[in-house]
């Protein structure tokens, strides 16, 4: 271990496929300890995990960071948002926890708009219209279809929430992973009861929410992980809501991140409530918003069809006029919950290459339909994209952020944003500072800008035609279920 200027902080990324853990030198940013495992993530129509897996790969990426993280004084945990986690009287798991990418749930999403008053009256309330992803559709869901389950659960949670109660042996939500759920109100930073009864839950099943920069306790004893006796615990957060910290963001500044699923988003000074249902009206982690669109299908759509084509990720090649909708998984933007991959324009002189290319397309062409709005009126359109996540370093994706969209495209050098971000906010507990400025200080965002292209407006109008040719078949329930 590199020898540290300063106290030491924990943060962990409990995403989607893995934990990451780093510790990081509060006095420098510098990385000084890292470590991994993996979850098991079902497949299909179901995607489903189990929270023990997420406690176990925890500890071993904690074990792998040695001694410094023994040396720590603090830690936080961000999380993969909207999932649902259900305890029973114990805190053990009812059933494995429905995670964001579970589509399941979207007759009950399309029941409880109506329900309410429409999407108008949801987004004024919550600050964004729920769909599939939502936990309080996957909250009726299972209502719906599992009541056994329902009756055995005595705790509701988000992934980041239960990995920090057990932690700490305390229930604690924060303001930006809530905000996710569909039963806070951004209007009134409170639960909705109104809609808590809709949907049968009990608000004392729920975590208290707490203040950006609270320290929500201590590492308990009995957690069998290598902290010292009295290590604190920030709130953490959702993983938007973290990468957001780990990049130090200003209001207005635009990020697109490529990964499991695809997000674009800015930091806001003014509360989103976007009636589309395209803009998520979230909260961030220190008391702005983060208004924020969200595909399903981003990096592994495209390595799914990398793979079908028994090709490279990076083999794409220019040309051919075909259009793909790697729908892979249904999506959320646009809202096609039932949605499979579309394609159209296929010849004989097609090659695989083009058919990749026209992949990343359709990809990326549903995250810049969101930008113009997650941005609003305000936004410098010349600004660079701030593009992160997995697939940031893969060079097709690059060429094709930047032929689609016409900006420059900035590339920050620093890895494990979430992680980052949540090691910033347990640098926050410690030192009194914003976790953003604590970012900046690190300069997490520093890197190389690439110019501009020459934007593809060709390409962009005939994937936004096919789209609202294709918009009812598309919409069509799909029979895998």
């Amino acid at each position: 271990m590199s020898a540290a200027e300063g106290p030491l902080v924990v943060g962990v990324d409990s995403s989607t496929q893995s934990t990451k853990v780093l510790v990081v030198d509060v006095s420098t940013g510098q990385v000084v300890a890292g470590g991994q495992a993996p979850h098991t993530v079902t497949t299909g129509g179901a995607r489903e995990s189990d929270p023990d897996q997420w406690w176990s790969a925890l500890r071993q990426a904690l074990h792998q960071c040695g001694e410094a993280a023994r040396e720590a004084t603090a830690v936080s945990v961000a999380g993969q948002q909207h999932g649902l986690v259900t305890l029973d009287s114990h805190g053990r798991p009812v059933r494995p926890a429905l995670l964001w990418n579970d589509v399941r749930s979207a007759p009950q999403a399309r029941r409880l708009v109506s329900g309410l008053g429409g999407p108008e009256a949801w987004a004024e309330r919550t600050g964004s219209v729920p769909g599939a992803s939502f936990t309080v559709a996957k909250w009726a869901w299972l209502r719906d279809n599992e009541p056994d389950a329902v009756s055995a659960t005595k705790a509701v949670r988000l992934p980041h929430d239960y990995l920090t109660e057990r932690l700490t042996g305390t229930g604690t939500t924060d303001r930006a992973d809530v905000s996710g759920t569909g039963w806070w109100s951004s209007k009134n930073e409170t639960y909705d009861g109104d809609i808590l009864a809709r949907v049968e839950l009990d608000p004392a099943l729920l975590p208290r929410v707490v203040r950006p920069g609270e320290v929500v306790g201590t590492v308990r004893d009995s957690a069998d992980l290598p902290f010292s006796t009295g290590t604190l615990v920030a709130p953490g957060t959702g993983d938007n809501a973290a990468a957001a910290l780990g990049l130090g963001l200003r209001p207005g500044v635009p990020v697109l991140s490529l990964g499991t699923s695809g997000t674009v988003y800015a930091v806001s000074r003014r509360r989103p409530t976007d009636p589309s249902g395209v803009v998520a009206g979230f909260a961030d982690a220190r008391g702005d918003w983060l208004p924020l669109a969200c595909t399903l299908n981003c990096t592994l759509a495209i390595d799914r069809i990398a793979t079908l084509l028994g090709v490279d990720r990076e083999a794409v090649e220019p040309g051919g006029g075909v259009t793909l909708l790697p729908y892979l998984d249904g999506e959320r933007t646009p809202n096609l919950p039932d949605a499979t991959g579309l394609l159209l324009g296929l010849r004989h002189d097609t090659s695989a290459g083009q058919l990749l290319q026209a992949a990343y397309d359709g990809a990326v062409h549903s995250l810049l339909q969101a930008l113009d709005l997650v941005l609003g009126p305000d936004a410098d359109t010349d600004a660079p994209l701030m593009l992160i996540g997995g697939g940031a370093r893969g060079s097709a994706w690059q060429q094709t952020v930047r032929r689609l969209s016409g900006r420059p495209v900035q590339m920050p050098r620093a890895d494990e944003l979430v992680a980052l971000g949540a090691a910033a906010q347990a640098a926050g507990v410690l030192t009194g500072e914003d976790p953003s400025a604590v970012a900046r200080r690190w300069g997490t965002s520093r890197g190389p800008v690439l110019d501009p292209a020459v934007r593809d407006d060709e390409t962009l109008e005939r994937i936004s035609g096919v789209l609202s040719d294709a918009a009812t078949l598309l919409d069509r329930p799909s029979d895998r279920r």
